[in-house]
């Protein structure tokens, strides 16, 4: 079990900036990734940016040079720097973590609670 505690979302105007925050506690030595996803209404969820235990990052290509994902040293609190907002990125936000289970590879997710983004224009 893994919890995952998110902070920093709010209201802001077009081209502004916000910083994600999310702390992952429990079991977060089998967490392999770590990432967030958005959801806005009436559309799919879908990754935003992730990154690693490896340290390897991933971004939607919406995203790219616009948001950049990071880490602490110990790896339990991951980091969402968004800049150049636009009402495009207006959706919830969902902290995931991923872990690998048992001796089989099973995979399994935890998810924050989600933290609301509404970028005006």
């Amino acid at each position: 079990q893994v919890q995952l505690v998110e902070s920093g979302g709010g209201l802001v105007q077009a081209g502004g900036s916000l910083r994600l925050s999310c702390t992952a506690s429990g079991s977060i030595f089998v967490i392999s990734t770590m990432g967030w996803y958005r959801q806005a209404p009436g559309k799919q969820r879908e990754l935003v940016a992730a990154i690693t235990s490896g340290g390897n990052t991933n971004y939607a290509d919406s995203v790219k040079g616009r948001f950049t994902i990071s880490r602490d040293n110990a790896k339990t609190t991951v980091y969402l720097q968004m800049n150049s907002l636009t009402p495009e990125d207006t959706a919830v936000y969902y902290c995931n973590a991923k872990r690998t289970l048992g001796p089989f590879n099973i995979q399994s997710d935890d998810w924050g609670q989600g933290t609301q983004v509404t970028v005006s224009s």
